[in-house]
């Protein structure tokens, strides 16, 4: 069985985005993605991926969720619902990288949340992670990390493991 995990920049106030951008640029925050998601199966909306200034992700299967049926792009394995992608992925570990969307459907599945807790809020923000019911969730670890003069904000980098039933 596969485990399906999410991972997320998060504000203050639940934002994640703003007019298809990330909220802000913490290389820290980039970094940590890329430790924790490499050599696993990524799964993401299509307007997710053409965010990336460079794509395909490498190293990492990238499965992009679109409804278009012609929509194709080289080096990505293209699905049209999330069980798709869930099917299609190569590893035992799959993470949701997002958008919103993708984050609301996905939710119910994930057993594990890899939460990047951004200490700042955007007034401009237009896209918001799902909000968690956290009886249903156990944190099970937290790196705190100042801002600095690489990183602007003060954030934490905070593990959830789905509480079992």
């Amino acid at each position: 069985m596969k485990s399906i995990q999410a991972i997320v920049a998060i504000a203050a106030d639940g934002a994640i985005g703003r007019q298809g951008e990330l909220l802000c640029h913490l290389p820290a925050d980039m970094k940590h993605f890329k430790e924790v998601t490499m050599g696993h199966s990524i799964i993401m909306g299509r307007k997710t991926f053409e965010s990336f200034p460079r794509r395909p992700l490498p190293g990492r299967q990238n499965i992009v969720i679109t409804r278009n049926a012609g929509w194709q792009y080289p080096g990505v394995t293209v699905a049209h619902d999330l069980n798709e992608a869930i099917a299609a992925a190569e590893t035992d570990t799959v993470f949701i990288i997002g958008g919103a969307q993708i984050y609301e459907l996905a939710l119910p599945l994930v057993d594990v949340l890899h939460l990047t807790r951004i200490h700042a809020r955007w007034a401009s923000a237009d896209a918001y992670f799902p909000a968690l019911n956290m009886d249903e969730w156990q944190e099970v670890s937290r790196e705190h990390h100042e801002s600095d003069h690489r990183n602007a904000y003060e954030f934490d980098f905070i593990t959830l493991k789905r509480r079992s039933q």
